[in-house]
């Protein structure tokens, strides 16, 4: 797995709920470093490890703990990057919505070496689509929920969301667009302030 989304995992733990729960999970996980290196690679095994700890030591569902780490991925300060690269995907919800198909090769432009899960997405019928997350590490539908509820929030879109089928390493989550203009998004530039 690549160190940038080790990384992740260890800065919402560190940000949400201190360093020294990310210390505890480090030491369960029986790791003799505590830090990721965001460039380097490790075993998808320590992955599985880190998430199976943090479940643990927070003592919450691994799906519950996943979905607020999609949310933070897109929510949270220091993840603006993250934010600003999935909007680049439409100035709408809907136009968002499509650009999922492309991620996974658009994150290897911007990375070579890290590959997330593909995704495909299907309009069922006006307004309801389902998107398949297929990968290797198991849970990354519950991620893309958080990611989802936040990014509508951030359009303005009123969206109900379900990710409860999992099948022979597909994830489905299904997603009603309820209202595309439900409240103001929050504001997006192109080009990033710099200060």
């Amino acid at each position: 797995m690549h160190g940038l989304i080790n990384r992740s995992i260890q800065n919402f733990i560190s940000d949400n709920f201190s360093l020294a729960v990310w210390r505890q999970v480090a030491r369960r996980v029986g790791m003799d470093f505590e830090e990721f290196e965001p460039m380097l690679t490790y075993e998808n095994r320590l992955t599985s490890d880190v998430i199976d700890a943090m479940t643990y030591v927070l003592g919450r569902p691994k799906s519950e703990l996943l979905e607020d780490l999609g949310s933070y991925l897109v929510s949270h300060p220091s993840q603006e990057g993250v934010r600003r690269l999935l909007r680049f995907g439409g100035v709408g919800f809907e136009d968002f919505l499509h650009s999922l198909d492309e991620l996974h090769d658009r994150a290897k432009l911007a990375v070579p070496n890290l590959y997330l899960p593909t995704m495909e997405l299907d309009q069922v019928e006006r307004g309801h689509f389902t998107l398949v997350c297929r990968g290797s590490l198991p849970g990354f539908g519950n991620v893309m929920t958080g990611i989802l509820r936040v990014i509508a929030d951030d359009y303005g879109a009123l969206v109900l969301l379900d990710n409860s089928c999992i099948s022979e390493g597909c994830e489905k989550i299904c997603i009603k667009l309820v209202d595309r203009d439900f409240a103001q998004g929050r504001g997006f530039e192109l080009g990033a302030l710099v200060s």
